[in-house]
């Protein structure tokens, strides 16, 4: 059932519309970070589209931790694996399978023993490369009894020590291991670091906190996190790819100091957004249709690619917001068709 409009977190909405944009943005970008020439003009240009952008997927995770581990909304261990677990479960499965057979068509592979492959994959979790995301939510909802547990009883104080642990252990300390005297430590000290999969959890943590305890009335110090952010990925991922020689996407890695920052910075202003207007409006129908955008919009890029449309067909610096659009819209549309097709919204988008 749709929320109504005056219950809805319009943060949140704005948020994910935000996001979404972001995600398609990071795809667009890809080929010309990949195969132009490091340093150049339309390096650079893809450069910056994937790094403001590069803090979508933390976003949604902090978007879900404001909804999900909201104490005002119950949420009971059946619930939790009769209906919210399975619904992400399907859906994962349902659109998987779905890029399995568009891939063997796209390229005229439609085999039984192309198809039998794709089943043996399909099995094993070898999904389309961007549903990570939705194999990293299927561990959040897993653990939402604890996390639920700790938004509810843990005063500020300690929301705050377990957030600081959580950036030490599954932030900074991955970010700084490949930098020397990092590079020295070996044994378990190694081994402190959160595992990327883990450590997702901790922006849903992050996402509850901004949302209870931090409302900005300046939009400057946000800003100011965007921008330290955005310097920080962009700068050092332009440093160690001129010295590789090729792209080196360590700064660009959402569990990066940089990417961390970005997603504060965005999360700030958009709760100083005025939203009251059209914005206010396009941010909810956005948000509405982001979950199938996100799980659709791979299609239509691999179909503009297929006849030669991708980022590399002229200067990046247009090409990347304009395809982006250009997978976006139809996006929406396939939204607005699929929605309307009873039991489809409520378990595949």
């Amino acid at each position: 059932m749709k929320q109504p409009e005056s219950t809805r977190n319009r943060t949140v909405d704005l948020v994910k519309t935000l996001a979404i944009g972001g995600v398609v943005l990071i795809h667009v970008a890809a080929p010309p970070l990949s195969v132009a020439l490091t340093g150049s003009g339309d390096w650079l240009a893809a450069l910056f589209w994937g790094t403001v952008s590069r803090a979508s997927v933390p976003l949604f995770l902090m978007a879900s931790g404001t909804l999900l581990l909201s104490p005002e909304k119950p949420l009971s261990l059946k619930k939790l694996y009769t209906r919210s677990i399975p619904r992400l479960l399907l859906a994962l499965l349902f659109w998987a399978a779905c890029y399995k057979v568009f891939n063997l068509l796209l390229w005229a592979e439609l085999t039984p023993a192309a198809l039998f492959q794709a089943l043996k994959e399909l099995i094993l979790f070898q999904h389309e490369e961007h549903l990570y995301y939705l194999h990293m939510m299927l561990l959040v909802y897993a653990f939402l009894p604890a996390t639920r547990l700790l938004a509810q009883y843990a005063d500020r104080r300690l929301l705050e020590y377990l957030l600081a642990l959580w950036f030490l252990l599954g932030i900074a300390y991955p970010t700084m291991q490949t930098f020397w005297p990092f590079t020295l430590v070996t044994g378990i000290p190694a081994q402190w670091k959160l595992n990327m999969t883990y450590a997702c959890i901790g922006y849903t943590l992050l996402g509850r906190y901004l949302s209870a305890y931090r409302k900005p009335t300046r939009r400057l110090p946000w800003l100011l996190w965007f921008l330290g952010g955005v310097g920080l990925t962009f700068g050092g991922t332009w440093m160690q790819s001129a010295a590789a020689g090729s792209l080196a996407p360590h700064f660009l890695e959402g569990m990066s100091v940089g990417v961390c920052m970005i997603a504060v910075g965005v999360w700030g202003l958009c709760q100083t957004a005025n939203l009251s207007g059209w914005l206010g409006r396009l941010a909810v129908d956005v948000s509405r249709a982001s979950f199938c955008v996100f799980l659709t919009h791979v299609f239509f890029l691999k179909l503009l690619a297929r006849h030669g449309v991708n980022a590399l067909a002229g200067p990046s610096l247009l090409t990347v917001p304009l395809i982006t659009l250009l997978a976006i819209l139809p996006s929406c549309v396939l939204y607005t068709l699929l929605s309307r097709i009873p039991g489809v919204r409520r378990w595949l988008l």
